[in-house]
């Protein structure tokens, strides 16, 4: 059965990376399985259609057969179940991997939602005064996982579905300078672009806005 994602027609981001159909690309490219990419305008994400897969009407969702997905965390977990490459075969650091995609995504990303909340859809006034208060919050998991990091390539051991999304998460405090006051998170996300399968994600999406051919 052939799998189809959905992404964005137009991403605000120009295809760099951000939006949130990259995490299943990359986790489709690790455990080498082809997909489709039907893509939507804004419109069209909040029309009966898509709705009908994604009740909040956003991007990615997921097809295979008669299973229809939402949610890029739930589906970068149901790709690392069904696929080998993602998760530890060792039930202990199977279940650690999965609770690094949970402080990923529910730890780590939302202050740096928060941050981006505040930078463009937020009035100027309003944004400069709350900044500090976001910057401090996101500085202070940060540290926390620096420390945890340490001097390690990866969260637990080897490359899991843990590192794809925390690392998708941290991609995203690129260009703040916050990022880089932390030498090894730094470090591990460069680790992380730098795997083969990141690389064919990141053409891939990115080909949708420059006509570039995939790879």
């Amino acid at each position: 059965m052939t799998i189809t994602i959905t992404a964005f027609e137009r991403s605000p981001d120009g295809g760099q990376g951000m939006a949130r159909d990259m995490r299943v690309r990359w986790a489709l490219e690790e455990v080498g399985q082809p997909y489709g990419v039907r893509l939507l305008s804004f419109k069209a994400m909040k029309e009966p259609a898509h709705l009908a897969l994604h009740p909040f009407g956003q991007i990615p969702t997921y097809q295979e057969g008669d299973l229809a997905l939402f949610e890029s965390g739930a589906i970068v977990f149901h790709i690392a179940e069904r696929h080998a490459g993602l998760l530890p075969d060792d039930p202990n650091a199977r279940s650690r991997a999965i609770t690094w995609m949970f402080a990923a995504l529910n730890t780590v990303e939302p202050p740096i939602v928060d941050r981006e909340v505040a930078e463009f859809l937020e009035d100027e006034t309003w944004y400069e005064q709350r900044l500090p208060f976001i910057d401090e919050r996101i500085r202070k998991r940060l540290g926390e996982l620096s420390g945890r990091l340490g001097n390690a390539d990866w969260l637990d051991g080897a490359f899991s579905a843990g590192d794809l999304l925390m690392a998708t998460v941290l991609r995203r405090l690129e260009g703040s300078g916050i990022l880089e006051e932390y030498p090894n998170l730094s470090a591990y996300v460069a680790r992380g672009k730098a795997r083969p399968a990141y690389k064919r994600a990141f053409v891939a999406q990115l080909a949708v806005f420059t006509a570039a051919p995939t790879a």
